[in-house]
């Protein structure tokens, strides 16, 4: 079983669209994995490849919940995500030198593989921790040349990922530019409203281009100090930011990195914002 991962971001909406162009051949499943925090633009763009006139593969929306909920759930105190721990964003703490340290990473597993695993489990006829024979399923991720350092094997043995644009040595300026050649809108960035990942000037962005999504990460921000978020130990994690700075993130002067002199920030591995 061939399977496209969507994440609606420039790369994979690439892929996408080049399948609809006979650049590459149909994947059996387009999978979208909804963690119920992205821009509104990102749901639009979404509904807009679901239309035929656009491409003709139905795209399957999956979810693990809705991760600002879980995270409200794990603050008031009662048990949301795996072993009753919030499966938490790489949000800042302040490390033992003093300066900004992400947490560890539980989102993107919990609430875009995860998922997508289990339905490709379910399409496969298998139940959960019933062994699937290894590489049953080829998994297309769209990571390009410049992110190559995301690109990395499967946990899963059933599961062998592929990287289309890595093969065909597309960079995601190369995805921007085939997309305007063709007509097509570039997609915005696809990530949670929230996500640490974000440079400044995608920041800025989000705030110009959707200020209540901008508003929602500053709930966001806010809401990760007045609370408890444990961590994988179970201990609480303390004050938490969602922008390196551990400033507030509407007390943060959102120039460009360039400007700054920020330059480039973390480098998320997995499969968000594609």
């Amino acid at each position: 079983m061939r399977v496209l991962s969507l994440g609606a971001g420039i790369q994979s909406t690439t892929l996408l669209l080049m399948v609809a162009h006979g650049e590459l051949p149909a994947p059996d499943l387009v999978i979208f994995a909804d963690t119920g925090a992205e821009p509104v633009a990102v749901y639009e763009h979404v509904k807009w490849l679901s239309l035929p006139q656009v491409q003709h593969l139905p795209i399957i929306i999956v979810t693990a919940g809705n991760i600002i909920h879980d995270m409200r759930e794990q603050i008031a105190g009662s048990s949301s995500g795996p072993g009753g721990r919030s499966p938490t964003a790489p949000f800042f703490a302040v490390g033992r030198d003093g300066a900004a340290a992400p947490i560890r990473r539980q989102c993107t597993g919990h609430y875009k593989i995860d998922p997508i695993n289990r339905e490709v489990r379910s399409r496969l006829g298998f139940k959960p921790r019933q062994r699937i024979p290894a590489a049953s399923v080829e998994m297309w991720i769209g990571i390009s040349t410049d992110e190559v350092v995301r690109a990395g094997p499967s946990f899963e043995a059933w599961i062998v990922n592929r990287y289309p644009l890595l093969e065909a040595r597309m960079s995601r300026g190369d995805c921007e530019e085939w997309l305007r050649r063709r007509d097509y809108p570039v997609p915005p960035k696809s990530a949670c409203m929230f996500c640490p990942y974000r440079t400044n000037g995608e920041w800025r962005r989000l705030r110009e281009a959707d200020p209540e999504a901008f508003q929602a990460a500053v709930q966001i921000d806010a809401l990760i100090r007045g609370g408890f978020i444990r961590n994988e130990r179970g201990t609480s994690t303390g004050a938490l930011f969602v922008h390196r700075s551990l400033k507030p993130l509407d007390e943060v002067d959102l120039r460009t990195d360039e400007e700054a002199g920020q330059g480039m920030l973390m480098v998320c591995e997995a499969g968000c914002g594609l």
